[in-house]
């Protein structure tokens, strides 16, 4: 809440500053708050913490005139091409990376079927609110005078039904930006507003522009981050749209197969709605990786599937979902950091479901030392996994019991840290090897011995005694 209210000051103070630096120059009069601003403050919503301004004229020249008035922190990014600007604005004294303001001169812009690079032509405040993606974002506000215009005479009609509808016939818009596809799909699922028929169709039958070189990977990871980032109800709402228009296909084929892929007893729903109903049991903080991994965490379950008399299996489903999960997100080039993250919580999100409270402590060390720096992303993982399944009360893996024997466990021991009470040089001076496989397993040997609780940590003399016996016995059977 604190951090509302402070972009909320930040956003009025920025406004003001704006709207006094500009006062009694060419700009006054001529200067207009455009898009989210205007649309989240309609709708009561959070506001955003940036601004954006259309202008009839050039918004680099205004970028400059802000610069020389001492109102920017540094110099501002220049679009001559485009007409753009980014301008910081300086909210205090101290205030050294600024408010981020976006200045746009109106313009008229078109496209080559094969490019999303446009050709544009100064414009009129009307060819600037036809050009933009839906009329929900084209509403405009003098920054002088505070006369509202609604120049498609769609905005505030459809803000206040709950409606994503493109200014111009949608097929024009979408060929302009096949992103906006996804744009819609985004704003009806964090708004909860519907996508209007005519909208809806062109989106349907226009899916396949989605795909490169009309829109480069990089962009769709970034629209669908954004999806993955809302709260659980509204990714259901997000996927499902998604999966409904066929736009997932054009990125995402291989979660197709979870859509009507059956499960055992244990689970309610197919792998795509067990899913999406686990999305919306994530906590409201949930990492970005956290998201993907339990969007993801099943996703290796249909092409794992079998079944005999027994029943169903999906056998080694967390390593195929982990190879596919890296797949997909190669090609939507995130992160190697993002990758590694992801790809680990797949891999090991059946861990904690494994735990049984008759467990000895060696197992649930182990436990801890296999999940590692990723143990709490996977207690959510696992949280929103059951709730969204049907098991039985004597079988569902006590969560909160084995939290707390962790705790218990590493109050006496940092449990991942546990290491051989010999180090490498130490183990091989005694057994007279060289750096390998037989030191390796060393290692290994004396490290399970200090989990098990058959050496303390650090005994140096129990650990050459343990080594040495070890040593005859793997000797032997060479």
């Amino acid at each position: 809440m604190g951090e509302q209210i402070s972009v909320f000051n930040n956003v009025e103070l920025v406004i003001n500053i704006l709207r006094e630096v500009t006062r009694n120059s060419n700009y006054e009069g001529r200067l207009y708050l455009v898009g989210g601003l205007l649309r989240d403050r309609l709708l009561k919503l959070p506001v955003p913490n940036d601004l954006d301004l259309v202008m009839e004229g050039d918004a680099v020249e205004l970028a400059l005139y802000l610069h020389n008035a001492g109102c920017s922190t540094h110099y501002p990014v220049l679009y001559p091409r485009f007409g753009t600007a980014m301008v910081h604005i300086r909210t205090s004294p101290n205030d050294e990376d600024g408010f981020p303001v976006e200045l746009v001169s109106a313009r008229a812009e078109s496209y080559d079927a094969d490019s999303r690079k446009p050709f544009v032509r100064e414009g009129s405040l009307r060819d600037d609110a036809y050009r933009r993606d839906f009329t929900i974002n084209t509403m405009m506000q003098n920054l002088h005078t505070w006369e509202i215009l609604d120049i498609t005479g769609l905005a505030h009609e459809d803000l206040l039904s709950g409606t994503i509808r493109t200014p111009l016939e949608p097929k024009v818009t979408f060929f302009d930006d096949p992103l906006r596809m996804l744009r819609a799909v985004r704003f009806a699922a964090k708004l909860g507003f519907q996508i209007e028929a005519a909208t809806w169709d062109a989106i349907v039958a226009e899916t396949e522009r989605l795909r490169p070189p009309a829109i480069a990977y990089e962009r769709i990871r970034e629209e669908l981050v954004k999806i993955i980032k809302l709260p659980g109800p509204q990714i259901r709402i997000g996927m499902e749209l998604l999966r409904k228009s066929k736009l997932i296909e054009q990125f995402l084929p291989e979660m197709l197969p979870m859509v009507g892929c059956t499960q055992g007893s244990w689970h309610l729903y197919d792998v795509w709605t067990h899913t999406l109903v686990a999305m919306e049991n994530l906590p409201k903080n949930a990492s970005l990786e956290l998201r993907l991994g339990l969007l993801w965490h099943d996703v290796g379950k249909p092409p794992t599937r079998s079944e005999d008399e027994r029943g169903i299996h999906f056998y080694g489903h967390p390593t195929g979902g982990a190879n596919l999960a890296r797949l997909m997100m190669n090609r939507l080039k995130f992160s190697n950091e993002e990758i590694r993250d992801v790809t680990m919580l797949v891999e090991k999100h059946m861990r904690l479901g494994e735990y049984k409270s008759n467990w000895a402590d060696p197992p649930v060390k182990r436990l801890i030392r296999d999940a590692g720096s990723y143990l709490d992303d996977l207690f959510e993982l696992a949280r929103c996994d059951i709730a969204a399944s049907n098991i039985e009360e004597g079988m569902i893996a006590d969560l909160p019991g084995l939290r707390a024997r962790i705790d218990s466990l590493n109050a006496v021991s940092n449990i991942v840290q546990i290491e051989s009470p010999l180090d490498g040089r130490e183990i091989m001076e005694l057994l007279e090897v060289d750096p390998g496989v037989y030191l390796k397993e060393a290692k290994e040997f004396l490290t399970n011995e200090v989990i098990e609780g058959r050496i303390a940590e650090g005994d140096k003399i129990a650990a050459c005694a343990a080594l040495i016996d070890w040593w005859k016995n793997r000797k032997g059977t060479r």
